[in-house]
């Protein structure tokens, strides 16, 4: 048997439980942590699916009173949030669930952020200073749907500001989740578009992590076994979606790579945040038709770091052209649109976005800072045929 088909528990960084069918032990976990009223938050497009459907039944006949709230987009909006929270003290819950892709799971951790507060959504804002006097955070727990976010280890959350139609991040240093459980089989449904466009969200993530130039050895290292598992499962999965162990190997890359991203990201992510809040595009989709402009981008900074990366992904041993034309023809096997223009972009939003990206945490942290003109360009660049 294959270990992606085995049941495994790590401790770090928070405790997480790995394997098929581990979403039957979410009642255990509830009652063992003195839940009773857990709030399940998803996503609109998940509401319907069948593993909520049984998830609710399955606490509900363990004796605990579970609801779920599924307002969620899919770039989740501070008024959603707002409305999670109302939902939330209404039903007296005392923990929250978050269930789904990216969506689903920052919807649910930014609704724990505000559940016990009076702060605004916009208080949890990470760059500003830590505001004080928070009260204790619900208990949550985490659970993927899909590998491509790797969201369930962290409380940070990208929520949409309407006002100002850009994505921000939320979070809180004392808010972590108490459990992350990666099952494997909740992925088998993922239709073929989303297997491909969350699993290149997951490459990116462990690409851009792993580029920056800083000391943070631990990430690093589960950037590249990141990279080593999506390299060898993407394809598989697109090609054959109900094989359990390559899903397995997908869900594992996908949250390691979560993980190694606490180390920064790049301007990939920088421009599809804004991307998203503009045009609400699917997140993975927009970094995968960036990811070769803003890799030519950084190529003079990332050269050092190309020949690993292009063996973990790959296996291979050559430098940029070979790595960046590996990743351009996997792009073309999984059917990647060539264009942000797909998406809806035109030229008379590229100097909002490039503005925009400008002022996201993951600019500042790109290995090559780059000038708002070299943004407009860069986004230009990716209007039509960005490889």
């Amino acid at each position: 048997m294959s270990m992606f088909l085995n049941s495994t528990d790590w401790s770090f960084p928070v405790p997480i439980y790995y394997g098929p069918k581990r979403i039957d032990e979410l009642p255990a976990i509830c009652i063992k942590q003195d839940i009773q009223r857990p709030l399940i938050v998803t996503d609109s497009g998940s509401a319907s699916l069948p593993f909520i459907t049984k998830t609710l039944k399955s606490l509900n006949s363990s004796g605990l009173k579970a609801s779920s709230f599924s307002g969620i987009s899919p770039n989740p909006l501070d008024t959603e949030i707002l409305t999670g929270k109302l939902v939330y003290k209404d039903g007296k819950h005392d923990a929250v669930i978050a269930i789904g892709g990216g969506s689903g799971m920052d919807g649910g951790k930014a609704i724990s952020l505000m559940a016990n507060n009076n702060y605004s959504l916009w208080d949890f804002d990470n760059d500003k200073s830590e505001i004080k006097d928070i009260k204790k955070f619900p208990p949550l727990i985490c659970i993927p749907t899909t590998s491509g976010t790797g969201a369930e280890t962290e409380s940070t959350a990208m929520v949409t500001n309407t006002d100002l139609k850009m994505k921000l991040c939320v979070w809180h240093p004392n808010q972590k989740p108490i459990a992350a459980i990666l099952d494997p089989e909740l992925t088998l449904e993922l239709p073929k578009n989303l297997t491909a466009w969350t699993g290149v969200d997951a490459l990116v993530h462990a690409i851009e992590a792993y580029s920056i130039n800083s000391l943070y050895s631990v990430a690093d290292a589960m950037a590249i076994e990141a990279l080593t598992l999506i390299g060898r499962n993407l394809r598989t999965v697109v090609k054959s979606p109900q094989d359990l162990e390559a899903r397995g190997g997908m869900l594992i890359g996908s949250c390691l790579a979560g993980i190694s991203f606490q180390k920064g990201l790049g301007l990939v992510h920088a421009i599809s945040h804004m991307v998203g809040a503009i045009y609400n595009s699917q997140h993975g989709l927009t970094n995968a038709i960036l990811l070769p402009k803003v890799l030519k981008f950084n190529q003079d900074t990332i050269n050092h770091k190309v020949e690993v990366m292009n063996y973990a992904t790959f296996g291979k041993t050559e430098g940029f052209d070979d790595f960046y034309s590996n990743i351009c023809n996997l792009l073309d096997k999984l059917e990647i649109h060539r264009g942000l223009n797909s998406l809806g972009v035109d030229a008379s939003k590229v100097s909002e976005i490039a503005l925009k990206a400008s002022k996201d945490a993951a600019a500042l942290t790109n290995p090559r800072q780059a000038t708002i003109p070299q943004l407009e360009k860069l986004i230009s660049n990716s209007l039509v045929n960005a490889r």
